[in-house]
Formats: C-alpha cells, structure tokens, sequence
C-alpha cells in the first residue's frame, strides 16, 4: 500500500461496505460511508478512486456523481452497483460499472483499473506538455541544445511508461471482462 492510493467505499449496506473495505485495506489506505451525504462529507483531493453504490436511500449515487462533478473533485468513480446499466447511463460522469456481486479479485482489479487510467492521465498531459516545448523549441531552431536535448529524452522515457500503462490497464480491463 502506499499512502497516496486513497479508495472511498460508498454503500448503504454496511456489511457489504465493510466487506470492500476488508479486501482492499491490504492494498490501499480505505476510506468508507454508508450514504450518499457521507460520501460528499469524506471525498477529498486526497481521495484516487470512489467505489460508488447506485441505489441508496436519501441521495442516489446519480446525485453524488452530479455533485461530485459540480464540486470539480478530480477523482476516479466505479459505480459498483445491482442495478443493471440501461441507456441513462450515457450522461453519468463515472469511469466504470461493474454490477454487484464482486469477488476481491474483481475488485482489486477495479481498482487498479482506475489508478492505471490516473497514471496514464498523468503522463499523457506531461507528454503533451513536453510535445508543445520541443515544437516550439524546433520552431525557434534551438535544435540539439542541453534543453532541447531534455525534453527530448524525457518525451522518449513518457511514451515507454505510457505504452507500459496502456498494456497494464488493458490486461486488467480483461480480468474484469473475464469475470
């Protein structure tokens, strides 16, 4: 576990949620609430990946996403739900959906999922960052300069992580197809 891999467990049932909260506490620091209310109190910058329950009582898990997104939290969110997907899906900010019941594999692979996509996120943008300063550089023929020089190998060492990213959340995604 590292300190910086924070998981929200967000269930009205409060068996189930000490249940997530059992199988994922070896890995990451776990932070759980029985109501929609509770969550919106503990969600934080702190917060990486909040596994969402769908239908609770008081404030559904649809009015925590739209008041997440209101609030601009940046933050990974699997609906982890029994309520089967129909089409109002499409307009919910959420990165994931997986129906209930989960085993502890499957859930630590949910999770790993959305840390992998917030890595990748990461390196992508300083990719990109770094893309519009070797462009401009070039554009101002400061070609094999040490700065130049700089940006370029970092872009080289981005793309090797970012294509290593990409496999690992592809072969994760397969293990949560798979089950």
């Amino acid at each position: 576990m590292t300190d910086d891999e924070r998981v929200l467990v967000v269930d009205d049932e409060t068996e189930l949620a000490n249940l997530y909260t059992r199988f994922l506490k070896p890995e990451y620091d776990v932070v759980t609430a029985t109501s929609g209310e509770e969550a919106l109190e503990r969600v934080d910058e702190a917060v990486d990946v909040v596994l969402l329950d769908r239908r609770m009582p008081n404030m559904s898990g649809d009015e925590v996403l739209a008041r997440l997104a209101e609030r601009g939290i940046d933050v990974h969110i699997a609906m982890l739900t029994a309520v089967e997907p129909e089409r109002d899906i499409v307009d919910l900010p959420f990165d994931e959906y997986k129906t209930k019941p989960v085993t502890r594999d499957e859930l630590l692979a949910l999770v790993q999922v959305l840390l992998d996509r917030a890595t990748y996120d990461k390196h992508s943008q300083e990719f990109f960052s770094l893309a519009v300063k070797k462009a401009t550089l070039e554009a101002v023929n400061e070609h094999g300069t040490d700065e130049y020089e700089e940006v370029v190998e970092r872009l080289d060492e981005l793309r090797e992580g970012i294509d290593m990213t990409l496999e690992e959340v592809s072969a994760n995604r397969i293990l949560l197809e798979d089950s």
